[in-house]
């Protein structure tokens, strides 16, 4: 996890220690299909394969690799006017004044924005797996949630 502050008053987060199990984890999956879609054809029991059955096999597993490439992608940006919450799909930004807090429950894997009528965007840019990497960004972001003044 990455976490700076500026002049500019921004922090930005990503998540590190993610990277050393997904990257190789796609690789991995992408690797063992493509071989098991060479070896689709070498069969001794008397089952047709063809040539699209092993592009099928190669396009699943590069589906999963990609799959599992999605967990590289959270992000986390907050500024004076708000916070950006990038995760595995969606990017969302809020402004301040509709952020009620900012938790890292007890026992959750991520930490969370607390948003108004008792709802939450999970900030999976802040994961649990990053240990003291964590703690740093929970304490850059609250630290510049008080400088701009949007305290409770």
């Amino acid at each position: 996890m990455t976490a700076s502050t500026g002049t500019d008053n921004v922090v930005l987060a990503r998540p590190v220690r993610v990277r050393k199990v997904a990257i190789p984890a796609a690789t991995v999956v992408f690797v063992v299909c493509g071989i098991a879609a060479l070896m689709l054809r070498r069969t001794a029991n008397g089952v047709l394969l063809t040539v699209s059955d092993q592009v099928a096999m190669a396009g699943i597993g590069a589906v999963l690799a990609g799959l599992i490439l999605l967990t590289l992608r959270p992000r986390l940006r907050a500024d004076e006017h708000g916070v950006e919450v990038r995760n595995a799909v969606l990017t969302r930004y809020y402004p301040w004044s509709e952020v009620r807090g900012i938790s890292f429950p007890e026992g959750a894997s991520c930490a969370r924005l607390e948003l108004p009528d008792d709802e939450y965007e999970p900030i999976t840019a802040i994961q649990a797996f990053d240990g003291e990497r964590a703690v740093l960004a929970m304490r850059e972001l609250r630290k510049l949630r008080r400088e701009i003044g949007q305290l409770e």
